[in-house]
């Protein structure tokens, strides 16, 4: 199977919904392109794990053990959240929020979306890179404005006014590595493809992949959701629709943060693993703080689950920045980890809006009660994304603190868990009084379907079973870290 099918796949998906228009069956053809790109995903894992890197278009495409990863937690993300989205844009339709063919618009725009974070890591061009993260961009601008609320679209305009300054300092940065390549390559041919870059690292200008790797930390950090460029997400995800959320918050803050790695590997080859350790941790440290102070006093469980993610980003950031194996296999772990309970969590977070009417921590009681299958399933996930065991994130923490620890960073580590604690005890007392409140005498009573609730549920056994063993992954896991420690 070429790689570039992988790419293909959600792109005829997207055709065949702009064509048809909505109908159920069209939903489930999205659900089918998203387990295709999981598919693809695990077959150049094999591919990848037996026989080295695969690539096509020439050597434009590329996909190596980091890539393969990346495929996979896309995959599986964008399959419970297009299975999800079914019933939810058929909810959408009867309740009269959208109409025939903002469905259609949005079941196009959503495997758009789906190609792009796939063309995004499987690019070995950095500059392709840049244009499927750009794309990212220009797709979930339009479905964060999905319902065309006043709410909605400032947060959709606000996302488009950070975003574009976050892709366009990516760019700068973009053409910095660009520069210094055509000045190392002596006369010859310059390059931006990753494995070009990697090889002539050593000789690339130091003064110019400093002022790159600012650039790029910055500019490729507004995308993850990193401090100090995060205005953006708490709006944008709070007024997506919740399988755009789940999408955002699970797979695509992580393929902006897939784009820094592959340039860490670069920088630190050219300039010594200081300077991005530096920069990573500024920005991991600052992340935690903003989410910590901004979730003490959180009043909106959509935006409470968005501050959640710059949280994690910025442990991601951290665990990075400590750079070894051990380090870059935590953070990949903690890459699944994150992606399944934060889809679980936004899958959720929308059928509690249907149902309750309200994204007001206050206006939801007795959830446990009244829902017990949401209710379980929604205060599971918080457990997860908490970091409590079973769940895969207990483990990936645990990974990343020890790395920490061993590579020299246990102040920063030290930190990271003090702020980390902080934000465990605000989840906890706003989760409490969603889950436990006393409902009111007028409370409703609804039923959860079959359908709601499959994909919340797989999304936990998925979470659960990772922090229990990584035999399914365990070899892919370590293969990839090795590429983004850089050992490889």
């Amino acid at each position: 199977m070429p790689i570039v099918v992988v790419v293909a796949v959600p792109l005829l998906a997207a055709a065949v919904s702009g064509l048809a228009g909505w109908r159920p069956w069209v939903g489930w053809v999205g659900v089918a392109a998203a387990g295709g790109v999981t598919a693809g995903g695990v077959w150049i894992a094999v591919r990848v794990l037996d026989g080295g890197p695969v690539s096509g278009l020439e050597g434009l495409l590329r996909a190596d053990a980091l890539s393969a990863f990346w495929l996979v937690v896309i995959g599986v993300v964008a399959v419970l959240a297009t299975w999800f989205g079914v019933g939810y844009i058929a909810a959408e339709l009867a309740d009269g929020h959208t109409t025939a063919s903002g469905a259609r618009v949005y079941s196009s725009l959503v495997q758009l979306f789906l190609a792009a974070m796939v063309l995004a890591v499987i690019a070995n061009n950095l500059g392709v890179m840049w244009v499927a993260v750009e794309a990212t961009t220009i797709a979930t601008a339009f479905l964060v404005g999905h319902r065309r609320t006043k709410a909605s679209l400032e947060a959709s305009w606000k996302y488009v006014v950070v975003g574009s300054v976050g892709v366009g300092l990516a760019f700068l940065g973009t053409v910095l590595v660009y520069f210094a390549s055509s000045h190392a390559a002596g006369g010859g041919h310059a390059t931006l493809n990753w494995t070009g870059l990697v090889a002539a690292a050593p000789r690339l200008d130091r003064h110019v992949m400093r002022l790159a790797a600012g650039l790029l930390v910055l500019g490729f950090g507004t995308k993850v959701g990193l401090a100090p460029m995060h205005t953006w997400l708490p709006d944008a995800h709070s007024q997506a629709p919740a399988p755009v959320s789940a999408l955002m918050s699970g797979v695509l803050l992580s393929v902006a943060f897939y784009a820094l790695l592959r340039y860490k590997v670069i920088v630190d080859a050219a300039l010594g693993r200081g300077f991005m350790k530096g920069l990573l941790v500024a920005v991991g440290l600052l992340s935690l703080g903003v989410a910590a102070s901004l979730l003490i006093a959180q009043r909106d469980y959509k935006r409470l689950l968005a501050y959640s993610s710059i949280e994690h980003m910025g442990l991601l950031a951290v665990g990075a920045a400590a750079g070894s194996p051990l380090a870059i296999a935590a953070v990949l772990l903690h890459v699944a980890g994150h992606g399944l309970g934060k889809t679980v969590l936004f899958l959720g977070s929308g059928e509690i809006l249907r149902t309750e009417g309200t994204t007001q921590i206050a206006g939801v009681r007795g959830l446990l009660a009244r829902r017990p299958v949401i209710g379980a399933t929604f205060g599971l996930g918080l457990l997860a994304l908490l970091g409590l065991p079973p769940f895969s994130l207990f483990a990936s923490e645990v990974g990343i603190a020890r790395a920490g620890f061993a590579g020299g960073l246990g102040w920063a580590v030290t930190v990271a868990l003090v702020l980390a604690l902080v934000v465990f005890a605000a989840v906890v007392v706003h989760g409490q009084q969603m889950l436990l409140g006393e409902a009111s005498a007028t409370g409703e009573r609804h039923p959860t379907s079959m359908a709601t609730a499959a994909p919340l549920v797989a999304g936990l056994v998925l979470c659960t079973a990772l922090g229990v063993t990584v035999w399914p992954i365990d070899r892919l896991l370590h293969a990839a870290a090795a590429v983004a420690a850089g050992a490889r």
